[in-house]
């Protein structure tokens, strides 16, 4: 007889250091586990799930749903931290957990085999107080729960034939679900909002105090982190109330002598607004959309309501010399008061030290504790000459931004190689040197003796190696794996990115095009929007309304294609990929006049387009081929 088989959701977890705890006080550990097992039994059985077996550490759980398994682990191991939190370290209940979703043989009430091996092994890979799940149970979960995944690339498993992808769950604080929140095991459908990569990748992360700060979470999760049913009108409505820990950084403002320095302030701004999105549960402006608030004398009320945030940061910056002088104030946007005001002075050597002074009073302003973990600054460039250099190609990229073309994008190539010269170890200048080649690639400017795996992939590993949160690095290797048909990847890049800094818009943005090749056009939606979100004013707003029409092609949404296109070009975006997508929507509604002169338009702007070409370039198209054929797209 065949042996009875199903799939499902395994969770294995066991207790750490269990033999020491039992050596050194038997009767009281055994009473603590079953206590703590006890304990978790209310969020198992919520979540659906059951109690397979036990053994005097270790504990193996069954669920009919891995979204259920998964948020059934996160739930535990932040009860066990709420239950460990008056307990001396040496007496702690500590569980590793894995998750697995896999086919299992039943005997009786039992279950065996590989599926409940690899919950095992990974169990035994995790770090305390950690989740570990597979890639398999991974794959069900993405866009699902409201936690930050980091890939931890395959892992060779004892007596397992194959590597298992292996993902680390960012567990967060300790909080102890409530049985309504437990029953609605998988019913939110929302993209991660603000955990961060454990301490030892060497990124900020910010302690929230407790108490009252539990209800600015709550506040944060409702106004931001719940995705809009439909698209973003680039003046978005601001929520109601504003989350208490949002906030906007406007434009420094140039005290110097020479108006040419406005690059430098700019670049502040730029570095500031990067660092204060890593404070956890925070929702911050993108630059890009701060940046439009620049020599207009608004007041902070005005502008806390139309962005829908709560604080304002504004300052000024004054160079002499090797000498910098940053002046910042907080203002709260929904009275006007004046929070906090103060004074940094460093030597530009020291920027990166200036900036860090700034963050870090502005969150214990908000009665916050920063916490940095293995980030000495000291791996970062201190040349004057390269942060003035990496500056200046920032400030020419925005250029490129609005006229993408390959001789812009060559002048900012020009300066960030520059700064690699004097420092070949500077993770900006590397990071935005592959940006260059990545949109060199992506535009369709290659030099067929250019190994751009080497200069995108490789410089931005090394970017990455020096300076794990960057996220220019992230932006250009998502989306030239992406490009490269190679969209897993590209994906799994654009979420651990995205891990680090929830905040970053030009990465949500990213994700989506990812997410649109993968046909998972839903999500791709829901991630421009977010984008938009984040920076409703963005330069490249028009970009990514072009991004939705590329998701509204996939879902057969013709006219919100269309409409989506047209407001691409309307916003300055005036590329031949817009015009493609137009043609492509009028195409499939047989409104061929229409197709016909939005492809003459897109061929006149890029006159190398044909089906060879898209095939390669943008296989997303390819249902639309046919009716674009009868548009006047050619074979070669």
């Amino acid at each position: 007889m065949t042996a009875a088989r199903r799939l499902a959701a395994i969770l294995a977890a066991d207790v750490v250091g269990y033999s020491r705890l039992m050596g050194e006080d038997e009767a009281g550990t055994a009473a603590s586990v079953r206590e703590h097992r006890e304990a978790a039994r209310p969020i198992v059985a919520g979540l659906g799930g059951r109690i397979v077996k036990t053994t005097g550490d270790g504990l193996l759980l069954e669920f009919p749903s891995v979204v259920a398994a998964v948020e059934c682990a996160i739930a535990i191991q932040k009860l066990m931290v709420e239950r460990n939190a008056d307990v001396p370290e040496a007496k702690r209940i500590v569980y590793r957990i894995g998750v697995n979703l896999g086919d299992v043989l039943i005997e009786g009430d039992d279950i065996l085999g590989d599926g409940v091996n690899i919950a095992a092994r990974l169990e035994g890979l995790c770090e305390p107080g950690g989740v570990l799940i597979s890639g398999a149970a991974y794959d069900h979960v993405r866009g699902r729960i409201d936690a930050v995944f980091v890939d931890l690339g395959e892992k060779q498993l004892k007596n397992i034939a194959r590597p298992v992808r292996a993902y680390s769950v960012a567990v967060g604080g300790p909080t102890q679900p409530t049985p309504a929140a437990v029953s609605k095991s998988g019913a939110t459908h929302r993209r991660a909002v603000s955990l961060l990569l454990p301490a030892a990748l060497g990124v900020v992360a910010v302690a929230g105090a407790a108490g009252a700060w539990d209800a600015l979470v709550k506040s944060r999760t409702a106004a931001v982190a719940t995705n809009a049913a439909g698209p973003v009108a680039s003046n978005a409505a601001a929520p109601a109330e504003p989350a208490h820990l949002s906030v906007v950084v406007l434009p420094f403002t140039n005290l110097s002598a020479d108006p040419a320095q406005d690059y430098f302030a700019d670049g502040v701004t730029e570095n500031l607004t990067t660092d204060l999105s890593r404070i956890r549960n925070s929702f911050v402006i993108a630059r890009n959309t701060a940046f439009t608030f620049k020599d207009k004398n608004l007041d902070a009320k005005a502008i806390g309501k139309e962005l829908g945030v709560r604080y304002v940061l504004e300052g000024s910056v004054q160079r002499d010399g090797n000498r910098v002088r940053v002046n910042a104030q907080l203002i709260d946007a929904v009275t006007g008061a004046h929070l906090w005001a103060d004074r940094f002075e460093e030597d530009i050597a020291d920027l990166f030290k200036l900036q860090d002074q700034v963050v870090a009073r502005l969150a214990n302003a908000l009665s916050y504790e920063l916490v940095r973990a293995e980030a000495d600054t000291a791996t970062l460039s201190k040349n004057p000459d390269v942060v003035d250099l990496v500056m200046r190609a920032q400030a020419a990229y925005w250029r490129f931004v609005q006229q993408p073309t390959k001789d812009n994008n060559d002048a900012i190539r020009a300066l960030f190689e520059q700064a690699l010269k004097i420092d070949p170890n500077d993770a900006d200048a590397l990071a935005g040197d592959a940006g260059t080649y990545m949109q060199e690639n992506a535009y369709g400017w290659t030099n067929p003796d250019t190994d751009y795996d080497s200069m995108i992939l490789g410089q931005a590993d090394r970017s990455l190696a020096i300076e794990r949160d960057n996220m220019t690095a992230y932006l250009a290797k998502s989306a030239y794996l992406t490009d490269s048909h190679r969209p897993n990847d590209g994906l799994r890049v654009a979420d651990a990115g995205l891990a680090i800094n929830p905040n970053f818009a030009a990465l949500h943005a990213e994700r989506s095009i990812t997410e649109t090749y993968l046909r998972q056009f839903e999500q791709a939606k829901s991630d421009i929007e977010q984008a938009m979100r984040v920076s409703p004013r963005d330069p490249r707003l028009g970009q990514w309304r072009n991004f939705m029409a590329d998701a509204e092609l996939g879902l057969g949404h013709y006219d919100a294609a269309i409409e989506q296109a047209g407001m691409a070009i309307d916003a300055g975006y005036r590329t031949y990929f817009a015009y493609l997508n137009l043609a492509a929507g009028h195409a499939f509604k047989g409104e061929m006049d229409e197709a016909k002169t939005a492809m003459a338009e897109a061929r006149r702007l890029y006159p190398k387009l044909s089906v060879k070409w898209l095939s390669e370039r943008k296989p997303i198209l390819q249902p639309a081929f046919e009716v674009l054929r009868k548009a006047g797209l050619p074979e070669e």
